[in-house]
């Protein structure tokens, strides 16, 4: 249907530390699977969307991003052309993506597995300042987590989106969301937000097997995590081979 949008807004690459999945590969699976929209959202880094950016093929528009872990969780930062800093409150990153004209939405934000920023009921002043909250993540595992974070979205008056948060090429587009518009820049993205359907896939429990193998063998090629200096503890930040 002319106008219609089929986007996937989080999605990993091998940039990542915990996927080995190529962003030529990544690309190709999301064409063949009928996206036209793919956000790459790597771990604290950039350079695996640019790739997958300059690799996509006819039809299929990628928008550069970051999963970007700040001091209180993590948020989903779009349309940026230079990686934000992890680490930082999460204000301070909001207002870093701001700067370069781009979005930002608040992933898996009730899973008590990952760095996810809602399950502190102090932080639910951000939701004034972000654009959308993962309603559905295909990667949650049990409880009801997606259930709250669909119903944070209705109660502040956000999109709910869904995505498939893909680690690897079999989960790319596994959930996404349906626009009417053109969501190829920040406007045109916020616009289309405005209404949406989502399609509710979930990832295999077997698929997610993989993670910890690709961390095991990123390990092996020095893209690792580092430690957040201001904590001493192990942080969420990728440094080795882009």
């Amino acid at each position: 249907m002319p106008g219609r949008a089929y986007i996937d807004l989080h999605c990993h690459t091998g940039a990542s530390f915990d996927s080995l999945a190529d962003p030529r590969a990544v690309v190709r699976a999301a064409a063949a699977r009928g996206l036209t929209h793919l956000a790459i959202t790597d771990h604290d880094r950039i350079d695996g969307a640019l790739r997958a950016r300059d690799a996509a093929p006819s039809g299929l528009a990628v928008i550069v991003g970051e999963e970007v872990r700040t001091a209180e969780g993590d948020l989903v930062c779009l349309f940026i052309e230079r990686p934000v800093p992890p680490h930082r409150p999460a204000a301070e990153t909001i207002a870093a993506v701001r700067e370069q004209g781009g979005l930002v939405g608040i992933p898996h934000p009730f899973d008590r597995f990952r760095g996810s920023l809602l399950r502190d009921a102090r932080l639910e002043g951000l939701a004034g300042q972000v654009d959308w909250v993962e309603a559905h993540n295909a990667r949650v595992v049990g409880g009801s987590a997606n259930e709250r974070a669909a119903a944070f979205a209705r109660d502040h008056g956000l999109p709910g989106v869904a995505v498939s948060d893909a680690h690897s090429t079999v989960e790319v587009g596994v959930a996404y969301t349906i626009l009417e518009g053109d969501p190829s820049t920040p406007a045109g993205l916020l616009a289309a937000l405005s209404a949406i359907d989502v399609i509710a896939g979930r990832a295999s429990y077997y698929v997610r097997l993989i993670t910890p193998v690709a961390k095991g063998v990123n390990r092996l090629r020095g893209n690792v995590r580092v430690r957040d200096p201001g904590s001493g503890s192990a942080a969420d930040t990728e440094v080795g081979r882009p």
